[in-house]
């Protein structure tokens, strides 16, 4: 009987136990919520409604610049004067200008040889051009194949250089500036740039030249990008959703009102007189490009943009690969934005109204606000109102400002306009990586410098799903788990449940969708399938 007793009394100390506990951490929870926890929160919701708010107003803004700008037919042949380019009897081809093509690479394994046939591909006189192979690649057998392929290149009659470096420094940005420094560069006006998996068609120079031939303000002509596999995998179509706002209105946007925008690091041509005045290549961020474009337009120089000028690239495939592509393009401009801040503020040379552009709108709101309103206001301070019932967010901040906006963002792709849900699921588990790169640019920490080339497959795609069926799937921890997305999801679980349970916002639905999307991102299962066109 004694030892049934104690057998029975076991559980009930245990539960015991559990109970004092709970009523512990709830006494202490109540006696810190109402001097620390709603006044904070309180002072979060405020500050996040006021970037929704810019960022509201940063988007309707562009939204009716577009629309004038599409409805008045503000084309760039109105512009700028264009004219094509004709043949000189008498000077022959020394008329046409000469024009330089680099095409900086590592490791390019899948996409050596598109880009290098799409570069000696194009449609220019061939003794007034050259194409530069800019090869950093440290694994030989790769090395040797594209050296080769220059070779077969140049015994076809093209004026092809392949240059390699015994270092990597400055990356990208110290293949570009070492590239200038040969001799036989000092003959070139202009300079097209296309990474190693951009395919331009054989007139692009036809149509980008003349711009800056006839238009002597104008240092930079940018083309737009086309998406080869963007039908790839779910994950692609979100991608391509993203840039297409990007290309469609940015872009457009900064060429047809303030002719400055961020060049895109590829696809583009140069006046060599720019590049030389801005003070050529640096690499003090990952965003090189964007850091000349800054620079150039801050000496007065103009930008033209032709979004009827596509060319073709590819978009990250792998979750990891575009993870390290967003950092980079996360951490870079934050970086670059305060080590330029003073710089832009001090400048002589551009109207006031252009410095506030670049620094408001081009830096503040579409670099540094859009990532961190998305992930601090709708995955950490909305669902944190749930638990403190005190706090409110008004309608028009969850709901009404930040359908319009997506709406706005989602219009440069009406072709995907029913995977809108999973854009938007999407787009805010990226924030999470986004705004962690935003703060690392901005205090300088980390992997503030950290550069990884994005992993690219060229034709190697199509074969994809073939490979797939016969090759076993290999588990590896690092790379299929993502603690930070299993984190939030836990997190905007746990605020769903209590939603339901002692809630009134009825957010719940909200927050397990959301949990979902962030588990699923945190598992690694995400584009692992084609949606319908």
């Amino acid at each position: 009987m004694d030892r049934f007793s104690s057998t029975t009394l076991l559980p009930d100390a245990f539960s015991s136990t559990r109970d004092d506990l709970t009523e512990q951490l709830t006494i202490i929870w109540e006696q810190i919520k109402a001097p620390l926890i709603v006044p904070l929160l309180r002072i979060a919701v405020f500050v996040c409604l006021l970037m929704s708010i810019l960022l509201f107003i940063e988007r309707v803004y562009m939204g009716i610049v577009i629309t004038l700008v599409k409805f008045f037919g503000r084309k760039p042949e109105k512009r700028y004067k264009w004219e094509s380019l004709k043949d000189d009897i008498e000077l022959g081809n020394s008329s046409y200008p000469m024009v330089l093509v680099q095409i900086p690479m590592f490791n390019e394994k899948e996409v050596y040889q598109l880009s290098i046939g799409a570069a000696c591909g194009l449609s220019w006189p061939t003794d007034r051009i050259i194409v530069q192979v800019l090869d950093d690649s440290t694994d030989p057998i790769i090395k040797n194949l594209v050296s080769m392929e220059c070779q077969r290149w140049a015994s076809k009659g093209i004026n092809i250089k392949y240059e390699t470096r015994d270092n990597r420094n400055g990356y990208k940005a110290g293949a570009l500036k070492e590239g200038l420094k040969h001799q036989y560069v000092k003959q070139c006006d202009y300079v097209a740039i296309f990474d190693a998996d951009f395919q331009p068609e054989p007139d692009f120079l036809w149509r980008s030249i003349p711009f800056l031939v006839h238009n002597p303000e104008l240092g930079l002509v940018q083309a737009r990008w086309k998406f080869v596999n963007a039908d790839e995998c779910l994950m692609t179509r979100m991608q391509e959703m993203s840039l297409d706002y990007h290309f469609t209105v940015e872009q457009e946007v900064g060429s047809s009102t303030y002719a400055f925008f961020g060049f895109n690091g590829t696809a583009g041509v140069w006046r060599i007189a720019a590049i030389e005045e801005a003070g050529g290549w640096k690499d003090r961020t990952t965003v090189e490009d964007m850091d000349l474009a800054v620079r150039a337009s801050l000496k007065g120089w103009k930008f033209l943009y032709l979004s009827a000028l596509k060319v073709k690239n590819e978009l990250p495939s792998t979750l990891k690969a575009y993870r390290y592509q967003q950092h980079r393009w996360s951490c870079g401009p934050a970086n670059l934005f305060k080590k330029m801040f003073m710089e832009i503020i001090r400048n002589r040379k551009v109207s006031s109204w252009k410095k506030i552009h670049v620094i408001y709108s081009f830096f503040f709101v579409r670099k540094v606000v859009s990532h961190i309103v998305t992930f601090v206001f709708y995955c950490v301070v909305l669902p944190a109102t749930v638990l403190v019932s005190e706090v409110e967010v008004p309608k028009w901040g969850a709901v009404y400002i930040p359908s319009i906006i997506t709406l706005l963002n989602a219009v440069g792709t009406p072709r995907s306009l029913h995977l809108i849900i999973f854009w938007i699921l999407f787009e805010n588990v990226m924030s999470l990586h986004r705004t962690k790169a935003t703060f690392i640019g901005l205090l300088e920490a980390g992997r503030v410098n950290e550069w990884i080339v994005t992993e690219k497959l060229g034709d190697f795609f199509k074969l994809k799903s073939a490979i797939k069926a016969f090759k076993k799937p290999r588990f590896r921890l690092g790379d299929r788990l993502h603690l930070l997305e299993l984190a939030t999801g836990a997190y905007l679980f746990f605020c769903g449940c209590y939603d339901i349970a002692f809630g009134k916002n009825h957010y719940f639905l909200y927050l397990f969708i959301q949990a979902f999307a962030f588990f699923i991102m945190g598992f690694g299962y995400v584009g692992t399938f084609v949606p319908n066109s």
